[in-house]
């Protein structure tokens, strides 16, 4: 078996991205497309560095969760490593929709004029009546990633302790087609044909009850992410000559779409084919940019990495419900952007922190709560 070490660079991956999830929650409260609320002034030209960070914010995460999850199947057989997922993703998402997202669906029917009265008067009389968000009131709204991970855990679980435990022509095909920078690419081909024959008829609802593009593009990034880990240093060294090509693709492609969307009205099925190979070879040039300078600047232990990776999960959970609060309060205050959005990203960390810090971490029996493992089986 091959010995596993812990990279840095993941761990600080994870909380720099989970950290950019305040920022972009924040910077949804301001933009033109829909959200839960909405500052009374909408900033049009936000949109492109939201859409640029939304291209690959989320898909990073499920890559970044399947190299976690190599490195889990390390210590852990079948039974053991399933039963540890259903409890760390499923407790969490429970306690979530019980208690963390209520006050979101709250602010957001009080908002719209479709609630009169107090918080209590909704969670004990409407709150879980009415059937699922957005016609009724259940939903677990921004704890979607738990119950798809969950998902994509159990499924593949057999077949990746089969990769992890014995040596396979498979992983021994990928090592020898990422020795050369292109390819990298040829991962991007399930992606497109999910991007351009399945989203179509399938479009995102986050419901994961026939939500069929949803779970067959991001259950394939789980995937590569345990597969890339799994060929060890050949993934690495690989990073090192792919770079600078990826950095090049992902600007002109990102650049192409902006052209795409603001120049090209037609939307038949060659500029369907077009912009979905765009978005996909975007997409996984940035995910390659990402791991290759992390890589490069970012694989050291820190103190403050070790708190800040703790720390991530209940951040992760608790963070949309304050975001939403503090917008509902600012909504049509007649302040300008930076001081609206300055208020909204702080006030959505400390708030955070000080739940995290001086509440969850001082009372072990909110830990399962929170996906927090004790202090004393932490490695």
């Amino acid at each position: 078996m091959q010995k596993t070490m812990r990279r840095h660079d993941l761990d600080w991956l994870r909380v720099l991205v989970f950290g950019l999830l305040i920022i972009y929650h924040v910077g949804m409260f301001f933009v033109p497309w829909g959200w839960h609320i909405k500052n009374a002034v909408i900033y049009d030209d936000l949109r492109w560095p939201m859409i640029f960070i939304n291209q690959w914010r989320l898909p990073i995460l499920f890559v970044i969760s399947g190299m976690g999850t190599y490195y889990a199947l390390s210590k852990r057989n079948l039974r053991q490593f399933n039963i540890e997922r259903s409890l760390r993703l499923g407790i969490p998402l429970l306690f979530g929709m019980l208690v963390i997202v209520p006050p979101q669906v709250y602010f957001e029917r009080i908002a719209n004029e479709q609630f009169l009265g107090s918080y209590w008067d909704y969670y004990t009389s409407i709150s879980f009546s009415r059937g699922t968000y957005p016609e009724g009131n259940i939903s677990w709204h921004h704890l979607w990633f738990l119950p798809y991970l969950l998902l994509f855990s159990i499924v593949l679980s057999p077949l990746f302790i089969y990769l992890k435990r014995t040596k396979t022509r498979f992983i021994e095909w990928v090592k020898r087609l990422i020795s050369n920078w292109y390819g990298f690419y040829l991962f991007v081909f399930p992606l497109f044909l999910a991007e351009a024959f399945i989203e179509p008829f399938f479009p995102t609802t986050h419901a994961l009850i026939g939500d069929w593009f949803t779970i067959t593009y991001y259950i394939l990034l789980f995937f590569y992410g345990f597969i890339l880990i799994a060929t060890g240093t050949i993934f690495w060294n690989a990073l090192v000559k792919v770079r600078k090509k990826a950095l090049l693709i992902g600007c002109i492609s990102f650049t192409l779409l902006i052209l795409r969307w603001l120049f090209i009205e037609a939307d038949d099925w060659p500029q369907h084919l077009a912009e979905a190979f765009l978005k996909i070879i975007n997409v996984w040039s940035w995910i390659l940019v990402l791991f290759a300078y992390a890589a490069q600047y970012l694989n050291k232990p820190s103190k403050y990495l070790q708190y800040a990776n703790r720390a991530v999960y209940p951040f992760y959970i608790l963070h949309q419900t304050i975001t939403v609060i503090l917008g509902y309060y600012l909504m049509d205050q007649d302040w300008s952007f930076i001081v609206k959005g300055g208020i909204m990203v702080v006030g959505t960390f400390l708030i955070s922190w000080f739940i995290y810090d001086l509440i969850i971490l001082r009372i072990p029996m909110f830990y399962p709560l929170f996906g927090l493992k004790n202090r004393k089986k932490m490695p």
